[in-house]
């Protein structure tokens, strides 16, 4: 079974429906954050970045990231409104969230000590009330909450 190896809560800023997740030394990414994203694609891999897609245009959204040291057990699938799972290739091990009007945050996730071959899967839940807010009062706080889970790739 596997074993969570640590969590991290964070806050993204969402710009025109998108956030994103790159290596934090993006010296090395072939297209950067926001480089081809993609509308209406919930989570969108390139190499060295994830771009996720929000339902609401401008928010600040809650963001939980879990490294794994295996794959995680599956949550219901009724309980999120969105769920996907990609490849993600590490050079450093290192990922910070990127955003669309402020670029690379603060907070950095540490995935292992050095680059190697990931599977995430990106959960969220709140996607009308996201919408809904955008449209309404034009921003918000939290509402839209997002559980990202890497665990190392097998072949």
């Amino acid at each position: 079974m596997a074993e969570l190896v640590r969590q991290q809560h964070l806050d993204a800023d969402v710009g025109y429906h998108g956030f994103g997740f790159q290596e934090s030394d993006d010296g090395d990414i072939l297209v950067p954050f926001p480089d081809d994203f993609a509308e209406e694609v919930f989570l969108n891999a390139f190499p060295g970045r994830l771009d996720i897609y929000s339902a609401g245009h401008t928010h600040t959204a809650s963001v939980t990231v879990e490294v794994w040291d295996g794959p995680p057990a599956s949550h219901d699938r009724v309980q999120w409104d969105e769920q996907a799972e990609a490849d993600y290739e590490s050079t450093s091990g290192e990922v910070a969230v990127w955003s669309m009007s402020l670029g690379r945050a603060d907070d950095v996730i540490t995935l292992a000590d050095s680059g190697g071959l990931w599977r995430v899967r990106v959960s969220c839940t709140g996607r009308a009330a996201a919408a809904r807010l955008s449209e309404e009062e034009g921003t918000g706080h939290g509402v839209e909450k997002y559980l990202v889970q890497f665990w190392p790739r097998t072949a």
